[in-house]
C-alpha cells in the first residue's frame, strides 16, 4: 500500500475506479489515469497501456515499463497528454500497434516554465498529437535527419547543472513517479520483479536519476541520449543494476564525450555497463532504439 507519508494529496485509489478507457485495438487498451501531483497539487493524468492478452488470465503478471519522455513532450497532463506518445514505447505499442508484452506507464512532465525557453515547445500545436489509425499505421518519420543546431555544446548552455542534468526535469516529480508506479503494481496484473525504466533525452537524465534514487524498484534501465552524472553511480553499482545506455555519434545536443565520466565511474566501482553509440545517428537516436526489438528483449531477460 502507498504509505500515508507518501500520498500527499495523491488520489490514485479513487481515480483508478474512474479511469477513462480511450480505445481498444486488437485487445490492447490505452487508459488515462487521473491523479493529483505532489509537485503542485494540480489534477493530471498519465497514460497506461495494457497489452494484447492482458486480462485473459487473471493470474498472469505482466512486466512493467516506465517511460520518461523528452523535453519537447512536456505538458499540462490533460489536453496535452498525448504528446507523450510522439516518441518511444507508447508510440510503438499504440500508434504503430506493435505487440509489446509490457504494461507501459507514460506520465507527462510539468512544463515548469520550459515553454518560455524552448521555441519548439511554444510553437507546437494540438493538431500535431499522434493518433492511432482505424486501419493500418501512420508512416514512420525518417530514421534520422539533420541534427538540431545549437549554439555550442550542452556544456556551454547557461544551465546550473546538477546530478541529473538540466534543471526542472524529472527529479521535480520523483514522488509522483514512485506513487504512480506503486499504484499500477497494486491495482493491475503487474510483476514488480520485472519493472523496467527507460527514457529519452531529458527522460534519459531522469532515468539515471530515478534508478539511482530507487534502485530497488527496477530490474533494468536504459537511458537513451542522456548521460548520468558521476554522483549517481554508486547506488547503481551497489545494486548491480543492469544498464544499457545509448548515444548518437552525430548528436550535437547531448554529445558522446559527456557520457564517459559516469560510465568510467561505474567501471571503477566494479560495475559493467552496456554502452552503444549509434555512430550514424543524431539526437533522434531513440527512433532506431525503440523501433527495434533488441531493447525490449534485453529488458525481458532481467528480473529482480
Amino acid at each position: 500500500m502507498i504509505s500515508q507519508n507518501n500520498i500527499a494529496g495523491m488520489t490514485f485509489m479513487a481515480c483508478m475506479l474512474h479511469s477513462f478507457l480511450l480505445q481498444a485495438q486488437n485487445n490492447a487498451e490505452l487508459k488515462r489515469i487521473f491523479y493529483t501531483s505532489t509537485a503542485d497539487q494540480s489534477e493530471r493524468e498519465f497514460l497506461l497501456f495494457l497489452p494484447k492478452g492482458y486480462g485473459d488470465d487473471p493470474k498472469k503478471e505482466w512486466p512493467v515499463l516506465l517511460f520518461l519522455h523528452g523535453n519537447g513532450e512536456r505538458g499540462n497532463g490533460t489536453t496535452e497528454l498525448d504528446f507523450v506518445m510522439v516518441h518511444g514505447p507508447l508510440y510503438e505499442a499504440w500508434i504503430q500497434k506493435r505487440n509489446l508484452p509490457f504494461i507501459i506507464i507514460g506520465p507527462q512532465l510539468h512544463m515548469f516554465g520550459m515553454d518560455a525557453h524552448a521555441k519548439y515547445i511554444a510553437d507546437r500545436t494540438l493538431d500535431q498529437l499522434p493518433k492511432q489509425l482505424n486501419e493500418g499505421t501512420p508512416e514512420r518519420e525518417a530514421k534520422w535527419k539533420s541534427d538540431v543546431q545549437v549554439n555550442g555544446s550542452i556544456s556551454d548552455i547557461n544551465y546550473p547543472y546538477k546530478a541529473w542534468g538540466p534543471p526542472m526535469g524529472w527529479e521535480k516529480v520523483e514522488r509522483d513517479l514512485i506513487n504512480i508506479l506503486d499504484s499500477v503494481n497494486e491495482n493491475y496484473q503487474a510483476d514488480p520483479s520485472r519493472t523496467y525504466l527507460t527514457g529519452l533525452s531529458y527522460g534519459g537524465f531522469g532515468t539515471w536519476y530515478m534508478a539511482s534514487k530507487y534502485p530497488e524498484k527496477f530490474a533494468a534501465i536504459s537511458p537513451v541520449v542522456g548521460w548520468g552524472h558521476v554522483e549517481l553511480m554508486k547506488p547503481l553499482a551497489e545494486s548491480k543494476m543492469p544498464i544499457w545506455c545509448f548515444a548518437g555519434g552525430r548528436d550535437q545536443v547531448i554529445e558522446v564525450k559527456y557520457f564517459y565520466p559516469g560510465l568510467n565511474e561505474l567501471e571503477r566501482l566494479g560495475h559493467e555497463v552496456r554502452f552503444t553509440i549509434q555512430s550514424d545517428m543524431g539526437h533522434d537516436t531513440w527512433k532506431r532504439v525503440y523501433a527495434g526489438e533488441d531493447i525490449y528483449n534485453w529488458f525481458l531477460s532481467y528480473s529482480r
